[in-house]
């Protein structure tokens, strides 16, 4: 699905006023704020959204797989991760524009078209395919 301009500019506004911080995370995983989709777009290189909860299991046992790619391969670690937090942004303008039906939802982006997609799936293979789609 293909995020409006509209859509990412009402995001950037919305992140640009709150002030938010950008704290980075493990590997090449950042904490979603909107400017850093802005980021994201502009770069012209894929990225991949996760949206998850820190107290989800499946979203726990997505992060290892995650991880464990990233260790394996320098290309899946030149991947941008995107962590959006879905008990803040669940009924946010990112979610509605893209469809996301739940919590352990991956999506993999290239700027604002969506590569592809994998929910509620843990499986090494599942997402490597996914992560496949940014190389």
């Amino acid at each position: 699905m293909k995020l409006s301009r509209r859509g990412l500019f009402v995001i950037g506004l919305a992140g640009f006023m709150a002030n938010v911080s950008l704290p980075a995370l493990a590997g090449n995983v950042v904490v979603y704020a909107p400017p850093v989709l802005e980021d994201a777009v502009a770069s012209g290189k894929p990225y991949l959204l996760d949206f998850s909860a820190t107290w989800c299991g499946t979203c726990e046992a997505q992060e290892r797989v995650l991880d464990g790619l990233q260790a394996e391969s320098s290309a899946y670690n030149d991947i941008p991760i995107l962590r959006v937090d879905w008990d803040t942004y669940r009924s946010g303008e990112l979610v509605a524009a893209l469809a996301i039906p739940r919590r352990s939802t991956l999506v993999m982006m290239l700027g604002e078209n969506e590569l592809g997609r994998v929910v509620a799936q843990t499986g090494k293979s599942a997402i490597a395919a996914l992560l496949d789609l940014g190389l």
